[in-house]
């Protein structure tokens, strides 16, 4: 087993903000703006500057229809960057990968955690890697499209118990590989494996999520639930986000992942210095 990594998810009453770094020809939000090294290094400086905790490094889009991408062009596309990070800042980097062979060339170059969005249900290494270099790791929700009519005519809450015991799937994974419980997150998977209705649904009850015993991260930044329910185009999805952000910080979301990172910030502050009124203090400790 390799040493420990310098940093560590840390429980306190400040949200982290998880800057969004696509490195992508094809994002649905962002793709093909920080292809080159020194654009993605920029970019993670700028949003640092901003307040970002966590900058999030994507190299594969998961968005729906995106072409697939093999190990090789994944680690390719992601490994120059986190060392072109690296060689600027020692801040928390997470790899936004399902390949286990890519989570862990990102890890030897420098990244501090593993965002998988199948949650290690794809890639069957991914739990065992994560747990040898004893790094963080987010879990979230998903499900094949083939295995989606399980979902057709359940009632409200049926849906989100059913969430809640696939989410409940990955954890023991998790366990099995021997990974620590103060380093799990979870993610229900907000625009994942979902409809308009059912992202709203699964918003609503973020609470149950939260009630998991991990801190949840909760990703809806410009997503198409936002566009749908507000008839806007991916770029003018801000305030939607922000609405978002603000209803998962009140429920109880610890963890946020978001392309605009200064607004999010502030939001979140805001939140926090209410939710904290009469409590004998501002909500301020830093964390990460």
């Amino acid at each position: 087993m390799t040493e420990g990594k310098p940093w560590k998810l840390k429980r306190t009453d400040r949200a982290l903000v998880m800057g969004i770094l696509n490195v992508t020809p094809d994002s649905f939000s962002d793709g093909g703006r920080f292809n080159r090294v020194e654009d993605a290094v920029a970019r993670c400086m700028e949003m640092i500057g901003e307040g970002a905790d966590i900058i999030d490094i994507g190299g594969e889009s998961t968005r729906p229809g995106h072409s697939p991408l093999s190990e090789e062009e994944e680690i390719d596309r992601v490994v120059p960057v986190v060392e072109g990070i690296r060689r600027r800042t020692s801040h928390p980097l997470s790899i936004d990968t399902s390949k286990a062979a890519v989570a862990e060339a990102a890890i030897l170059a420098g990244a501090d955690m593993v965002n998988d969005v199948w949650g290690f249900k794809r890639d069957k290494e991914m739990a065992r890697v994560c747990a040898r270099h004893r790094v963080v790791c987010c879990l979230m929700h998903n499900r094949e499209p083939e295995g989606l009519d399980v979902y057709r005519n359940l009632e409200p809450q049926a849906y989100v118990e059913l969430v809640c015991r696939e989410l409940l799937e990955s954890l023991s994974i998790a366990r099995e590989a021997g990974i620590r419980e103060e380093d799990i997150l979870l993610d229900p998977g907000v625009g994942f494996a979902k409809t308009r209705e059912q992202n709203l649904l699964v918003m609503k009850h973020l609470d149950r999520f939260v009630a998991m015993g991990h801190p949840v991260l909760l990703g809806t930044s410009r997503k198409s639930v936002i566009g749908l329910t507000l008839d806007l185009p991916v770029d003018q999805r801000l305030e939607g986000t922000l609405a978002t952000t603000v209803l998962g910080r009140m429920s109880g979301c610890t963890v946020f992942r978001v392309h605009d990172v200064k607004e999010n910030v502030r939001a979140l502050r805001m939140t926090e210095a209410v939710l904290a009124a009469g409590s004998g203090g501002e909500s301020g400790s830093h964390g990460g």
